[in-house]
């Protein structure tokens, strides 16, 4: 029975990783690339490679992957990079096979946004099953094995930066400094999706009616409350200070 659960509910996370690809895909696809929107990551570097050579998405996120997975496989073993490899497959299939659509026509602006809101959901969903879709990723775990005084989030920042820079000059800077909308949108969202469900707030609450309060709390709000000892330093009156952490709504 338990081995029967866990496939089950490994199926369900390969079906959550597709998704969140086909949906990353869509925003490169039909956001992204019709304005040269190149925000980093292979998929960056395929945007490029599209402008400057006529090679189409999908390929150019394939080719540039399978090196990478197979050194991963060869130095980290499958189980490391077997959600990220689910990913970075549904990624490639649907540049391949999603229609071109036109979504925000001309609008870089509106491009860079509802790309990056797309592609910030795909990220955190992405993120939440412990996948990526290879790419810098990738190359920054790799390579932190040989730097190791770097952290992969900073190896990826610096790759990441490379591929906009390119991207800068091959399609001008106004193009790059609206890819940073996308980035900063890609950012919010993704965060969101990760720590949104948990995010909550610290109530500090000071008052000669602490008891009556507290029991307010706990009763009608079914909340627990935490009391700690306080001096008021200009005063010098003790105080029971009162903590109740809440949800944002």
């Amino acid at each position: 029975m338990k081995d029967f659960r866990a496939v089950k509910t490994e199926l369900a996370c390969y079906a959550v990783i597709i998704f969140a690809a086909f949906l990353m895909g869509f925003a490169i696809k039909n956001l992204y690339d019709p304005v040269n929107l190149v925000t980093g990551g292979v998929s960056g570097v395929a945007i490029i490679f599209k402008s400057l050579f006529d090679i189409p998405l999908w390929l150019t996120n394939t080719l540039l992957n399978i090196p990478l997975f197979l050194a991963a496989w060869r130095l980290k073993g499958w189980n490391f990079i077997k959600r990220t490899f689910i990913a970075t497959v549904s990624l490639s299939v649907s540049l391949y096979v999603l229609p071109e659509m036109t979504i925000a026509g001309d609008d870089i602006f509106l491009s860079a946004l509802f790309g990056g809101i797309l592609s910030g959901v795909g990220t955190g969903i992405l993120f939440a099953v412990h996948a990526t879709t290879g790419g810098t990723d990738m190359l920054a775990a790799l390579l932190h094995l040989k730097i190791r005084q770097y952290s992969v989030s900073q190896i990826m920042q610096v790759l990441d930066a490379m591929v906009v820079l390119a991207g800068a000059s091959v399609f001008g800077l106004g193009s790059a400094l609206y890819a940073m909308i996308a980035i900063y949108a890609v950012c919010r969202v993704s965060d969101g999706i990760l720590d949104g469900m948990n995010f909550s707030k610290l109530a500090i609450i000071i008052s000669e009616r602490s008891k009556e309060i507290a029991g307010s709390i706990m009763k009608n709000m079914e909340r627990g409350v935490t009391a700690v000892k306080s001096v008021g330093m200009y005063s010098g009156t003790e105080r029971d200070m009162l903590f109740c952490v809440v949800p944002r709504k």
